[in-house]
């Protein structure tokens, strides 16, 4: 077993240590959106990451656990890599604090000299989060319709259409079957997403064959909602659009990116049942 690939060793800190969180500069991947560095984002958001595996010692050197909620919002100029979170968070499991408040401080500095922004972090317990539940999106379900497609095919954005016959309307769209590849080591990345709008109607055939496209795109999470987001709202022109992704969890970490060019409310985070 040992010479197979599954079988070579990951080194996971023991140690407290914060530099191992890796930057990841934002404008690299918004200058394939012809979003150039210190031009006006098309839009506002977060990505919320949700840490399944949080532990830490208290003053007595025993174990504690719980779960973390982070928000790192959409103009930071960098992103924060996920395995890089993931060991960053394990370095944790052997630091003693005083209490929860010194965790999530500590948290909040690290994570937002990373991200070159301030985020904000939550720390609840297993069971405040199992008094949430588990809810689904709402919206027009895209995967009902009966289609045939070569699932090969990349994500072509002039698949994205709209109805001419008809005014504007609001609209929620959503999709179970959004799948991408991790850019840094290949695995699968497997998300819903909903898409919500005021415009004249989008044709969800064509939208529906756009988004199975992403399942050979190896992108971050974060670059997928901000590629459908611009796509739609340049082939579309919707008055208003907001695009939200909740990824499945891997490595103890799932990211939710939400992106909006209005003044919507920030989506409830609330696990789906593949999470």
């Amino acid at each position: 077993m040992a010479t197979l690939p599954l079988g070579q060793a990951t080194q996971y800190p023991d140690q407290y240590d914060p530099s191992l969180l890796f930057q990841i500069p934002r404008s690299e991947n918004r200058l394939k959106l012809n979003i150039k560095a210190g031009q006006a984002l098309p839009f506002v958001g977060i990505d919320i990451w949700n840490a399944f595996e949080l532990s830490w010692l208290n003053t007595k050197g025993k174990p504690q656990i719980a779960l973390a909620e982070f928000q790192i919002p959409a103009d930071s100029p960098n992103m924060i890599e996920s395995k890089s979170f993931k060991l960053y968070l394990n370095s944790l499991n052997n630091a003693r604090f005083a209490d929860e408040q010194e965790v999530r401080e500590r948290l909040v500095a690290d994570l937002s000299a990373a991200a070159g922004s301030k985020i904000t972090a939550r720390i609840q317990a297993n069971e405040t989060i199992a008094k949430k539940g588990i809810q689904e999106m709402g919206g027009v379900l895209l995967d009902r319709l009966d289609i045939e497609i070569d699932p090969h095919i990349p994500a072509d954005p002039t698949l994205l259409g709209i109805n001419e016959d008809f005014g504007p309307i609001e609209q929620c769209l959503v999709s179970h079957l959004l799948k991408s590849n991790c850019p840094v080591t290949g695995q699968p990345d497997w998300a819903s997403v909903q898409i919500r709008y005021q415009g004249r109607p989008i044709l969800e055939e064509g939208l529906l064959r756009y988004l199975i496209g992403f399942r050979q795109l190896g992108e971050f999470h974060e670059h997928c909602v901000e590629t459908i987001f611009s796509d739609i709202k340049r082939e579309c022109k919707p008055d208003k659009l907001s695009v939200y992704a909740r990824y499945t969890r891997r490595g103890g970490l799932d990211i939710n990116p939400f992106r909006t060019d209005h003044n919507a409310p920030w989506p409830d985070n609330t696990r789906h049942a593949r999470q």
